[in-house]
């Protein structure tokens, strides 16, 4: 197993499903680097994709066998594992967006950053990357 692992946050999920910029790093580096979401990450992308497609003209079904086409590259990080995080995480995230909770839990486990685009991650005590530069942790520069 790979020394680098990362936790990816449901949007960076949305993102990869949605274009170019967020897949190609996963798959080119997917048997590298670990890959990991909470199991609720999935979830919460499998609820929001529909009404994207539907907003953006595609099928729905589409976006969700791209989704499910990521499974094997992305590791899920089960509820048993992060729920004794819960406390630590919504103090360090809760004020700013409780809901996130799962992510900040998870990287707390594992001990690893957070790819993520969005901004209440920033500041939370978890390391973060943005998909502007992930490529640097991701390659092991």
């Amino acid at each position: 197993m790979t020394s680098r692992r990362i936790v990816l946050d449901a949007n960076i999920l949305i993102r990869a499903v949605l274009g170019k910029r967020v897949r190609e790093p996963i798959e080119q580096y997917g048997y590298e680097v670990a890959f990991f979401v909470p199991e609720l990450a999935f979830e919460e992308a499998e609820r929001h994709l529909p009404v994207i497609a539907t907003k953006r003209g595609h099928d729905p079904n589409t976006l969700l066998e791209s989704l499910d086409s990521l499974r094997p590259l992305v590791a899920t990080v089960a509820e048993e594992a992060i729920t004794p995080l819960r406390s630590a995480a919504l103090a360090r995230i809760g004020s700013r967006d409780p809901m996130d909770w799962p992510v900040v839990a998870a990287s707390l486990a594992l001990s690893c950053p957070v790819w993520t685009e969005d901004h209440d991650f920033f500041g939370a005590g978890v390391a973060t990357w943005t998909s502007a530069n992930v490529e640097i942790y991701l390659c092991g520069e």
